[in-house]
């Protein structure tokens, strides 16, 4: 923290004012830990930590951040992969951590008010409660926050049956980098009067303004849910099995993961392998199984897809517990690689155009770097893939993640040859930011400068992330 000049006391004592004692952290430990999310290649330099309750308390934040020129990094759950909520500059931490509250539940409606601070967890056990259903899911839904959610416009799992977070969320309250509070779309389901500002707020990764509270969605809870995991020789199979099981199932979910992923989740998190037989690929397929005539459809889609060579074994889950413990093989995957530091790769092309991309990029790296070992996975129903790069033990961190950012370069290269994304969910914030332009055109990145400068206009929002 040496070449961060700490805060006057006199800012210190106008944040205090603003949210109360003991809400404000200028501690090592705290610093460090609100500074930061799951990526490791910047180390934290906030000067300080303020936990706000409501969105006045957000609102006077920002206004003194634009009358002394300070710099706000929002903070969620901190689960981000792309270093959007690292405060590596001595930036002011906003954490949103105190402002979690779920209020004004309309069962009419089926919507739902909730801070920025909610757990992804928390709402969706509330949507339980209500016998409802919030559909936006992934592995980090335990400490994942629904405000960053939003500003990252988080995926997960269920995206093929159930869409982005943008599609649950109704309404927002934001407190724009100005300090102006607004009220967007005000959960309403029908609204053509102008632009939609909310949809600019989703996505934005705090760069427009703090969102503080989201008027959410939901739906009517799925019913007897079944996975089935297939093993699959090669790649371009999965694709046959996806059109085969989207053809006549309506499916909740279908991801993949390679062999080297399963042994890696095997091994370290006490599972059992699906089946004996070890295949190149694997295919984790969720369904509502309603009734005998799905289920033998199911049954018969799996026999198919056996007979035409492109799968070798599978499994149906049989119960709950079957059914988590198979979810378990693909979603403990993330913590599992967590130890070697992976250099994570979040990219999107045409759902048609995976096997070539696929291909094209593991040679690519085996090619650069033979030495590095390479875990797939991903949400291949929605055509997004997720590259981790694994450390050698061998290996210094930062000469690893400069490697590693070479052959990035090359990597978004094909992405721009295929029309894809550099970033399928998790946003730009630091790590991308030097890439944006392999999937946005000039113009584009102009009037996203612009539309900043609006609603931003002394850039103390989240600054140094998406763009400079």
């Amino acid at each position: 923290m040496s070449d961060v000049q700490p805060l006057p006391e006199s800012t210190l004592e106008a944040l205090t004012a603003i949210v109360g004692e003991g809400k404000v952290h200028i501690d090592a430990d705290s610093l460090a830990f609100y500074g930061k999310d799951w990526t490791k290649v910047y180390d934290p330099k906030p000067v300080a930590i303020v936990l706000p309750q409501t969105t006045e308390q957000v609102q006077a934040i920002v206004k003194l951040a634009n009358e002394q020129q300070l710099a706000i990094v929002p903070s969620g759950g901190r689960t981000g992969l792309s270093a959007g909520a690292v405060a590596s500059k001595g930036e002011i931490v906003v954490a949103m951590d105190a402002m979690n509250g779920i209020r004004d539940f309309n069962p009419i409606d089926r919507t739902v008010v909730c801070q920025a601070g909610v757990i992804t967890e928390q709402l969706q056990q509330f949507a339980e409660d209500q016998e409802l259903f919030y559909p936006v899911d992934f592995a980090s839904s335990g400490s994942s926050q629904i405000g960053g959610n939003i500003s990252t416009n988080a995926g997960g799992i269920k995206v093929i049956k159930y869409g982005m977070t943008r599609d649950w969320v109704a309404g927002l309250k934001v407190v724009t980098g100005n300090g102006e509070v607004l009220e967007l779309n005000r959960g309403l389901m029908k609204n053509n009067s102008g632009y939609d500002l909310r949809q600019l707020f989703i996505g934005a990764e705090g760069t427009l303004g703090l969102i503080t509270e989201a008027t959410i969605s939901l739906t009517k809870q799925p019913k007897g849910l079944t996975a089935f995991v297939l093993g699959v020789p090669e790649f371009g199979a999965i694709m046959d099995v996806l059109k085969a099981f989207q053809a006549s199932l309506e499916l909740t979910a279908f991801e993949f993961f390679s062999e080297q992923a399963l042994e890696k989740v095997v091994e370290h998190q006490g599972l059992q392998r699906p089946f004996e037989t070890q295949a190149a690929f694997y295919a984790l397929i969720e369904f509502e199984n309603i009734s005998d005539d799905v289920e033998n459809q199911a049954m018969a889609l799996f026999e198919h897809c056996v007979e035409q060579g492109w799968v070798l074994d599978g499994v149906m889950s049989q119960s709950l517990e079957q059914l988590q413990n198979l979810w378990r093989l693909r979603e403990d995957i993330s913590e599992t690689i967590s130890r070697w530091i992976p250099y994570k790769n979040d990219l999107s092309v045409h759902v048609s155009k995976m096997p070539a991309f696929l291909a094209k990029v593991d040679e690519l790296v085996h090619a650069r770097y033979p030495e590095f070992e390479i875990i797939w996975f991903g949400h291949i129903g929605d055509g997004n893939v997720h590259l981790n790069i694994l450390k050698p033990d061998d290996w210094n961190k930062d000469e690893f993640y400069d490697k590693c950012h070479d052959v990035s370069q090359e990597i978004f290269e094909e992405i721009k040859n295929f029309g894809g994304s550099v970033s399928a969910e998790h946003g730009i914030g630091l790590i991308k930011k030097d890439f944006l332009g392999f999937s946005r055109s000039e113009e584009e990145i102009q009037l996203m400068r612009q539309i900043k400068q609006v609603f931003d206009p002394n850039g103390v929002m989240n600054p140094g992330k998406i763009f400079d």
